[in-house]
């Protein structure tokens, strides 16, 4: 190991010393009982909520698989999901934050397949099972990129095996969030939001003065047909780096689905999490802000990185997977060894800060909800524990899995599991807050249909190509806020006692 790959580690220890201190600190009240284990007692404040929230949401997908997508393709893909993307996460923290706040409150419940089940005052646990097993499917996956964003960290920074490297960030994944669970969680996230900023801004500034300055990545970005429009898409060689053939126009279906990007937050369990988790609604607005204006930086930077590393010496890629290294090549490059060691810490601060929040929210869902709340309705705080430490073993070697092979893009992975969250929860969420004829039967109808969708337009319909190439987000959550509507009407209205929460929920 070179001189400089030894600083590089050395920085990178430190900075994963300080996300363990993390967990000790909060280790002893995150075990006090599964509340304080899964939602933290609702103890977040403003910043921690918001900070937290956008980065377990991004992961490593904002550092490489966004940067990556833009030095690929250009402006249009990832500008326009970016853009998707922020007003997604307005509108989500603006309408739903408080109420769900609220209403998880109303009828404790302390997860969002446990909110959906409390919702509608089942018995048989229907809505209950079917949520979980949806969040143990699509976070398995996102929990996959995670890994997999870690290991090719080590593999481009050290040249260490692909493979070896994310078992062993696996571990050290599972081992943390055996630790500290909520809490710790939310903390060290509320410290890697703040060093992924950081080094993305300082990657971008620099990147460009080596590229000559703004003007200088303008005009050589020009001459790369496409590259700069959001109607048009670039068309890069596979064989020779910096070679482009003609653009081809963006159309707007492929518009629609980058913008579509935005409707996975209403159905995001780790972005609701916060809302339920923070201390009072009140600070929900100052969490908003801050929120909007960290995702305004971050993604703006990310994607920039990928426009400016195209008139930076020695950035040639000339596959897309390979593209996704962007940000660790141009910090190895342009900072000190130390420094470099800890931007690229942001990639572990931003897979780890997403990785545990979905093994936690997994395996909340089998412990407190299948387990708890099915099969041993009066097991102890301690037997819930062991059963979530358990499955989130088994999720972990899962996740493994789908990592294995090193050259699947992490954008793509990102992409279908967002797109299940979003189809599967985003509508039934939204209709359970706002639409108080909503039934059992309808929400269980939406999350279905949606989740179902996600897996058959994406297999079935979307490779027949044309209008059928949309994101399946979109036709995914459309069929889902149909059958919900449809199946509510079509069932008897719910019990008074269900709307009686709705309007306490509701407030003024």
């Amino acid at each position: 190991m070179s001189g400089e790959n030894l600083q590089h580690l050395i920085a990178m220890i430190i900075y994963m010393a300080a996300v363990i201190g993390i967990g000790i600190f909060y280790a002893k009240r995150a075990n006090k009982n599964a509340d304080a284990y899964f939602l933290g007692g609702r103890s977040l404040g403003p910043w921690v909520a918001a900070f937290s929230a956008e980065a377990s949401d991004m992961s490593g997908w904002l550092l490489m698989g966004l940067p990556g997508l833009a030095y690929w393709s250009g402006l249009a893909d990832a500008g326009w999901t970016a853009i998707g993307l922020f007003v997604g996460t307005y509108f989500n923290w603006l309408i739903v934050s408080r109420r769900l706040r609220r209403y998880t409150e109303t009828v404790d419940a302390i997860t969002i397949p446990g909110f959906l089940s409390k919702r509608f005052h089942e018995k048989s646990k229907l809505i209950l099972l079917v949520s979980s097993l949806f969040i143990v499917i699509f976070f398995t996956v996102y929990a996959g990129q995670c890994l997999s964003a870690c290991g090719k960290l080590f593999e481009n920074l050290f040249g260490l095996d692909y493979k070896v490297m994310m078992i062993i960030a696996a571990i050290f994944v599972l081992l943390y969030t055996f630790l500290g669970g909520f809490l710790a969680e939310s903390a060290s996230d509320f410290m890697q939001a703040v060093v992924m900023v950081i080094a993305l801004v300082a990657i971008l500034s620099l990147a460009t003065i080596s590229a000559g300055g703004i003007g200088a990545v303008i005009e050589n970005a020009k001459s790369y047909d496409g590259f700069l429009s959001l109607v048009r898409t670039s068309t890069p060689s596979t064989e020779v780096a910096n070679t482009f053939g003609d653009g081809q126009p963006f159309k707007f279906m492929s518009i629609l689905s980058a913008l579509a990007w935005g409707l996975g937050y209403f159905g995001m369990p780790q972005v609701l999490l916060r809302f339920m988790g923070i201390r009072s609604e009140k600070e929900l607005t100052r969490s908003r802000r801050v929120a909007c204006i960290w995702l305004f930086i971050a993604m703006g930077a990310a994607v920039l990185i990928g426009i400016v590393g195209r008139s930076v010496a020695g950035l040639e890629y000339t596959s897309n997977a390979a593209a996704e290294n962007i940000f660790i090549d141009t910090a190895t490059a342009f900072l000190p060894p130390v420094l470099a060691g800890f931007a690229c810490a942001g990639i572990l601060a931003a897979s780890i800060s997403s990785s545990d929040s979905y093994l936690l929210i997994s395996t909340s869902a089998i412990a407190e909800n299948v387990y708890r709340g099915m099969l041993k309705k009066n097991a102890s705080e301690k037997q819930v524990m062991w059963v979530s430490r358990i499955a989130m073993a088994i999720i972990t070697i899962i996740a493994m899995v789908i990592a294995w092979d090193k050259d699947s893009t992490i954008f793509g992975i990102t992409s279908f599991a967002w797109a299940g969250f979003g189809a599967a929860f985003g509508p039934a969420i939204l209709f359970s807050l706002f639409w108080k004829r909503t039934t059992r039967w309808g929400a269980l109808a939406g999350i279905v249909s949606g989740g179902v969708m996600v897996f058959v337009w994406k297999l079935a319909i979307k490779p027949m190509g044309g209008v059928f190439a949309v994101y399946e987000l979109l036709p995914a959550f459309i069929i889902a806020a149909i059958a919900i509507v449809v199946v509510s009407l079509a069932t008897p209205a719910p019990e008074q006692s269900v709307l009686d929460e709705f309007k306490q929920a509701r407030g003024k």
